[in-house]
């Protein structure tokens, strides 16, 4: 099914969308933005964990991304790899790097092609292209199990000539919630138009409750901003609201729901399924039932800027009013369906699903009374959105796999309808109950990588 979660956790300041920008490999998208695409919600083990992992159950020593650059630096594609890792049962410490090949080959080329007679100078010229600080990136992350149910990480990242970055992040868990500190200087947001957002400080504090048997979930959190949000590759317009400095409570509460018109259950048990000894054992755990089925969540949320600076002044210099006390009420219906156990080599898996979005009911509730009118000062979030996973395996364990979002209101309207879009070839690890490596790329962003994920349909 869907990611029917999404739909609260873009109500707060902790979604995590995959990103090549940073060194963890993923940036926070903007609360109040429209829900992203599954596809691109970023995966649960950050990018030196998933460097680790790979390099010790795979050939890959290296993973390629891809992310676009000004035209005065040519990074845009680049290697990382896991330069050094110390674990023991409490503490895990790893070094990662970072190198730029094509900016590299780019300065290398210039220099030689201003060449008018070769001499030693010209050798000197080109080896110190090779020891330029801004080809390459270093990050350190370190976790601590602080207890059985507490832990804790630090990271930090240079980017050569670009700034440094720092995360400090605590996880409790309780027996039906967790809790989650973390800071950051600076956070890298994204919006739905795939523009980037650096906050110089983000502090957050979230209580999270785990879905219960009624289906209900609730989440309860508190946030500050510090400091002007710069932009990262926007060249015009102001940054989100929620973004501007301030401290803002909030809380949102929802219930889901699911029905099956059909599902063929596995004959073996769930340990059975597991067992790579056995013939017919899925490719992923996940994806091993054959079924239809329909699910829903509907819920509310509701913030608080308890301390909300006056004069907010965004990067058009005009004064933004930004209102105290804010509710809405939003919601997502799926359908899902899909053929196949995914245990044969060929034509044993194909998936579609489908899932309607509304991000913001108040905002679509003033859209319909206007008579759907075009307002250039409208929420993004007005528009319902439809979200399309089509999933197909090619052969054995690689699935080809699409993820895009339609806005329903711009099909009527100038404009293409399709909002974003990601396609990726998947590798599923046998090895694992429910793991993969996943090669994806973001026309709309204009970037792409190699990364592990766990634990997803």
């Amino acid at each position: 099914m869907a990611k029917l979660r999404t739909a609260i956790d873009s109500a707060f300041f902790d979604l995590n969308v995959a990103s090549p920008q940073t060194f963890d490999g993923c940036a926070r998208s903007i609360p109040g933005d429209p829900f992203p695409v599954d596809g691109s919600v970023a995966s649960r083990l950050l990018r030196p964990l998933q460097l680790s992992f790979i390099r010790a159950n795979s050939p890959l020593w290296v993973l390629p991304s891809f992310s676009p650059t000004s035209p005065r630096d040519l990074g845009s594609f680049s290697l990382h790899s896991l330069l050094f890792r110390f674990a023991s049962p409490t503490w895990w410490l790893g070094v990662a790097g970072q190198f730029r090949p094509r900016k590299l080959i780019a300065e290398i080329k210039n220099e030689i092609s201003n060449i008018d007679e070769f001499d030693i100078s010209i050798v000197k010229d080109v080896t110190r292209h090779f020891i330029n600080k801004s080809m390459f990136s270093l990050g350190i992350h370190s976790e601590f199990a602080l207890t059985s149910s507490t832990s804790a990480s630090f990271s930090a990242e240079a980017h050569g000539e670009k700034g440094r970055r720092q995360k400090l992040m605590v996880y409790h868990k309780l027996p039906e919630h967790d809790l989650t500190f973390e800071a950051a200087w600076p956070q890298l947001f994204v919006d739905h138009k795939g523009k980037y957002w650096d906050v110089p400080e983000s502090i957050s504090a979230d209580l999270s409750s785990l879905v219960s048997e009624s289906g209900i979930r609730y989440h309860i959190g508190i946030h500050k901003n510090g400091g002007n949000p710069s932009s990262v590759n926007a060249t015009d317009g102001s940054p989100p609201l929620s973004l501007l400095p301030g401290l803002c409570a909030k809380a949102a509460v929802t219930y889901e729901m699911s029905r099956d018109f059909w599902r063929e259950k596995t004959d073996s048990e769930e340990e059975d399924i597991w067992d790579n000894n056995k013939k017919n054992t899925p490719y992923d755990s996940r994806l091993a039932e054959p079924h239809a089925a329909i699910s829903g969540t509907m819920g509310g949320s509701c913030a608080s800027w308890i301390w909300n600076p006056e004069n907010i002044v965004g990067t058009d210099s005009r004064e933004v009013n930004r209102s105290r006390f804010s509710a809405d009420l939003f919601g997502s219906v799926c359908y899902s369906y899909q053929e196949g156990k995914f245990t044969k080599d060929f034509r044993d898996f194909t998936r579609v699903d489908a899932r309607l979005d509304i991000p913001s009911a108040s905002a679509f509730a003033k859209k319909v009374f206007s008579g759907f009118k075009r307002d250039v000062n409208e929420q993004a979030a007005a528009s319902p959105r439809l979200n399309l996973i089509f999933q197909q395996q090619i052969a054995g364990p690689f699935v080809f796999r699409a993820d895009s979002r339609v806005s329903l209101m711009s099909m009527f309207g100038k404009g293409g309808p399709i909002e974003d879009f990601i396609c990726s070839i998947n590798y599923s690890l046998k090895s694992l109950p429910s793991g993969k490596i996943v090669a994806w790329f973001s026309p709309k962003r204009k970037e792409g990588m190699v990364e592990l994920r766990l634990l997803e349909f």
